[in-house]
């Protein structure tokens, strides 16, 4: 496991990715708020990365992504993030996986802003990231992202948080986030399950 501080995103890195509020202060207020965060990541994230797993959690989150290979991102205008005026110029640009984040919470922020009627920032400056360059930390990593709801006292038992990617793994639905990639780590189901009863320490995840 590496850890980065201002170093950009790099092709092909799976990475453990969370910020918070600044000072503390809470990121969701309503069910609403969480969604527009997921239709956002959606927009700005999906294109860029590939999603194991994640957990929205009052005042900060946790996601844990790959970032694809350059060959796999699809440019600006595929995407449909050219406008008229710069088509010609950057058609087949393709966009930076750390800008992108960017590109997130900024957007995130103006929302946020407008709906509660307050300025200045949202997140804390910069998201923190680590890098995951091992199985056992990867594996880790996972069940730690899925255990926040209980270690912050949101509920009692995983399957009954809405905002993480705990039960999207255990269900058969269709998803975007890599739930077959996310279940080889565990010998099956069950297995998964067991995982999660006991804490995972940040020391732990962290190591």
């Amino acid at each position: 496991m590496t850890q980065l501080s201002d170093a950009k995103l790099e092709y092909n890195s799976v990475y453990h990715i969370y910020n918070c509020g600044i000072n503390g202060c809470n990121l969701f207020i309503s069910d609403d708020d969480y969604d527009r965060f997921l239709s956002k990541y959606s927009k700005y994230i999906e294109p860029i990365a590939d999603t194991f797993a994640w957990c929205l959690l009052g005042n900060h989150f946790h996601i844990v992504v790959r970032i694809k290979n350059e060959s796999e991102i699809k440019t600006l205008e595929e995407l449909g993030l050219c406008d008229k005026k710069t088509t010609m110029t950057i058609s087949n640009k393709k966009p930076d996986p750390t800008r992108q984040f960017s590109h997130l919470f900024n957007s995130y922020s103006q929302y946020f802003n407008h709906k509660y009627n307050r300025h200045g920032g949202v997140f804390e400056r910069s998201f923190h990231k680590k890098r995951i360059d091992n199985r056992s930390y990867f594996k880790r990593c996972l069940i730690y992202v899925h255990q926040n709801p209980i270690k912050h006292k949101f509920v009692e038992r995983l399957s009954d948080y809405r905002y993480t990617s705990y039960n999207t793994v255990l269900s058969e639905k269709a998803t975007l986030l890599k739930r077959e990639k996310v279940l080889v780590l565990f010998e099956n189901q069950l297995d998964f399950l067991e995982a999660h009863i006991e804490l995972v320490s940040l020391e732990e995840c962290f190591d």
